[in-house]
């Protein structure tokens, strides 16, 4: 993933780019928007997904960008890739850790900045099968989250600091900082062999493990110092992508911003948008990435850990905006999950267990239903229930503005046990018990009219 100093965060992934002018759509593109609905439909409904970033920055353990924030060398990195041995790797824990979560879809980084792959690639030797550990890791975690009924998604960066022809850029960590150096020494690299090697090893990952259903490709910063479209011949990337995996969901970081073709979902990473992210007045498919801490690869002495409660709090407001969690694991080194991680995705699970009714299928309730104090929304139209996730529990009673005549039955989610309520005029009131249900986030289900 990127780092916030980037700079384009925020507006590449909410609003629409402004490089040169719009382009026209290409001649392949021929999908209506029904069709797209209906490619969509099952990321709609599940909601809720594990993002897993996992690579060589896992035995350092001081952030998946310590390649850039030490300026580590290529060669004071390549300890890691000697030593690089996860022997206690078991995809089947994590798939049933990720389902007991409550998640339904999973994407994994192939590659990350730093250029190693984690499948046997044949465009490199900066690769899983030529360490210590000597195997793919990635044919074994589509086994294990498909036996779970797990979508899989990939996430692979555009960037790679190991590359050779990759042009050094500002933020390469081995690259020469004098803007006159750099560019004598990027006549040395050839950015179209690069653009072939994405080609390349996007059709292995797209065609050696089945059905991908999301693809999350990182990241463009275009720019005098940065890279864009043109660097990564996106369109023509794309293009490879869809006529490979015609179903696959693919996210806005190719700088095709300005296109209604070019992205399907909007990725708003580490923050909260406001409400329903827009693109020219028209809500959009929406997924945010989120980590449990500070960082996305193993970070061992990072400790600004998330609770459990605000990562179900997390979950719920997504969700009440219409979007997805893609909520990210870091993997330790020896290939498991910090204790910190399980406890987290134990709680979120245990609160999943009886509250998913509430999120999966879920989205936005309409605009004639305005949300309690302290308490967050989702609607399910298909059927026909309004959610009320009640984040601070009232004594007894729980007033709702404006719901007089709009539904016929209320209960507890967590139990199924009856609320009754009464009318005065055009609210209604429901009755609550003193204490509050020993849930995290208790939940109020509402049959609708």
């Amino acid at each position: 993933m990127k780092k916030i100093v980037v700079g384009f965060l925020i507006g590449i992934t909410l609003a629409m780019s402004s490089f040169a002018t719009a382009q026209e759509t290409p001649s392949w593109v021929k999908e209506t928007k029904e069709q797209k609905d209906k490619r969509m439909a099952w990321w709609r409904n599940d909601r809720f997904g594990m993002f897993i970033h996992w690579g060589l920055y896992a035995m350092p353990a001081r952030h998946e960008w310590v390649k850039h924030n030490e300026k580590i060398s290529d060669e004071d990195y390549q300890k890691y890739f000697e030593r690089f041995n996860p022997d206690l790797y078991n995809p089947k824990e994590w798939a049933a850790k990720a389902k007991a979560a409550g998640m339904k879809y999973v994407v994994i980084t192939t590659k990350h900045h730093e250029g190693f792959c984690l499948w046997d690639s044949k465009y490199t030797d900066f690769k899983v099968t030529n360490t210590p550990y000597g195997k793919d890791l990635i044919k074994p975690f589509v086994d294990a989250f498909r036996a779970e009924g797990i979508r899989i998604g990939f996430y692979y960066s555009l960037i790679d600091w190991h590359h050779p022809d990759f042009p050094y850029d500002g933020i390469h960590p081995n690259g020469p900082k004098d803007a006159d150096e750099r560019k004598a020494a990027n006549e040395k690299r050839d950015i179209k062999k690069y653009q072939q090697y994405l080609k390349d090893q996007l059709t292995e990952i797209l065609t050696q493990f089945g059905r991908i259903d999301e693809l999350f490709l990182d990241f463009s910063y275009p720019g005098e110092n940065g890279k864009g479209h043109n660097d990564w011949d996106s369109e023509n990337l794309l293009k490879l992508i869809r006529k490979l995996q015609p179903s696959i969901l693919v996210d806005d970081r190719m700088d095709l911003n300005d296109t209604d073709w070019g992205w399907d979902f909007k990725t708003p990473e580490q923050f909260m948008p406001a409400e329903w992210p827009t693109v020219n007045g028209q809500r959009v498919p929406w997924e945010t990435c989120q980590t449990f801490s500070g960082s996305w690869g193993y970070h061992r002495d990072e400790h600004s850990w998330k609770s459990i409660h605000q990562l179900i709090v997390m979950l719920i407001e997504v969700t009440s905006k219409g979007g997805n969690l893609l909520l990210n694991v870091g993997p330790t080194a020896r290939g498991v999950f910090d204790y910190r991680a399980n406890e987290r995705l134990d709680g979120m699970g245990q609160w999943m267990d009886y509250h998913n009714r509430s999120i999966y299928g879920c989205t936005q309730a309409p605009d004639d239903f305005v949300a309690p104090r302290n308490c967050l929304l989702t609607y399910n139209p298909q059927t026909k229930r309004l959610y009320i996730h009640v984040l601070d529990w009232p004594i007894n009673a729980l007033r709702l503005p404006g719901f007089n005549g709009k539904f016929k039955y209320a209960q507890l989610l967590s139990d199924g046990s009856e609320v009754r309520f009464r009318s005065n005029n055009d609210d209604v009131t429901l009755d609550l018990p003193v204490q509050r249900p020993d849930v995290d986030v208790p939940v109020i289900e509402l049959f609708l009219e």
